[in-house]
């Protein structure tokens, strides 16, 4: 088939407010966009200013209500548990829903920064979703990152909650995430008004209520059958904040609106990727990194696919052919993932004799950023 690129390139060169404009089309606004772009509004410009839109709603709500509701959403692979399951749209917009209600009952509203510090667990996604739901801005800090950092978060931030979980999973060994949790709050200058603690079987923490801890489980269970509209928010207004590592001093909180954001993750799927409403698309990757956000959580749901959350390791849990069998039992038709995990697997299976163990006849892409070659000859 011949490729589309330069036609595509020079639309977007010669006009570009248009092509944005109609990019932005794909989008269901509460209220149009005023214009594509303002370039005197800020340091950058602001995306489609005077719209109103909320992404929760674009992610969850619409394709429940264009019948898509029975179509799974998100495939949970567990290599470090040994489980799967599915969600269909309307099972995440349930559950997204009665975390919304829990949050909103916790004093969380349009604005309100929410830190989210979890695993990669379906809850944490669910979470993000919950916060975009309310107006709230999310920020994701990895699972298991030191106190301090969290701490410094916290601090920039001035999150009034924390999502987090017992604990997290690696090769061999369980991470308590509450002792972290603690310690951060006391290090913290702003303190969290309450933090929700997702209680894992593996490692049951001990909650403080006298300092705000609730049990995750039990404040959703009884926020269900609760309705909660989404929020409107303007195009403009922040959907979450992420941080920089800090490894060249301060954290930076980068900070992603709500309406260029959905436009421009949305026209990817398709003219990128490639990919059609209802395929399943992988992102090998984790939330607190920005592909995660794009890539795992909202870009997926814009367009109606079916995304992957993977709690594992390329290699290790329990081998290097541990991509191939996702691949394989979920009909992954696009892989996207680091350079770094492929450089992994060709570390352990050099000869990529594990490959020819799975079937992957329906995998039509491969992407994976530059960061230099993922082999050298």
């Amino acid at each position: 088939m011949q490729s589309r690129y330069f036609d595509v390139y020079r639309s977007w060169q010669e006009e570009p407010e248009r092509f944005w404009g109609k990019a932005a089309e794909a989008i269901d606004w509460f209220s149009p966009p005023s214009r594509v772009f303002d370039a005197a509004q800020g340091v950058y410009g602001r995306w489609f200013p005077g719209g109103i839109t909320n992404t929760c709603f674009n992610c969850l709500d619409r394709h429940v209500a264009q019948g898509r509701g029975g179509q799974a959403a998100f495939i949970f692979d567990s290599a470090m548990t040994g489980t799967q399951r599915r969600f269909t749209y309307d099972e995440v917009l349930v559950e997204v829903t009665a975390i919304a209600v829990a949050l909103r009952r916790l004093g969380i509203g349009k604005g309100d920064r929410v830190v989210i510090y979890m695993p990669m667990v379906p809850e944490a996604v669910f979470s993000m979703l919950a916060c975009a739901r309310l107006g709230a801005v999310h920020s994701v800090v990895f699972g298991g990152f030191a106190a301090q950092e969290l701490a410094a978060r916290l601090n920039d931030s001035e999150a009034k909650l924390i999502i987090g979980a017992s604990c997290g999973l690696e090769p061999g060994r369980t991470v308590a995430y509450k002792p972290l949790i603690d310690q951060a709050i006391d290090l913290a200058k702003v303190k969290p008004q309450h933090c929700l603690i997702l209680q894992r079987e593996q490692l049951i923490a001990e909650l403080k209520p006298e300092r705000g801890d609730l049990d995750f489980a039990e404040a959703v269970e009884a926020a269900r059958g609760i309705a909660v509209d989404c929020v409107p928010v303007a195009s403009t207004d922040p959907l979450y904040i992420l941080y920089t590592s800090g490894t060249t001093g301060r954290p930076k909180g980068v900070v992603r609106d709500t309406g260029g954001h959905m436009v421009a993750l949305h026209w990817t799927m398709e003219n990128i990727f490639g990919v059609k409403p209802g395929e399943v698309f992988w992102t090998a990757s984790d939330i607190g990194w920005v592909v995660g956000h794009s890539y795992i959580v909202y870009a997926p749901l814009l367009t109606g696919n079916t995304s992957v959350i993977f709690e594992g390791k390329p290699v290790g849990t329990p081998d290097a052919g541990t991509f191939w069998r996702v691949v394989r039992d979920h009909d992954v038709k696009v892989l996207f993932t680091a350079p770094t995990a492929f450089r992994a697997i060709r570390r352990d299976d050099p000869e990529g004799e594990l490959v020819e163990n799975y079937d992957l006849l329906g995998l039509r892409a491969l992407f994976s950023p530059a960061s230099g070659p993922i082999q050298r000859r």
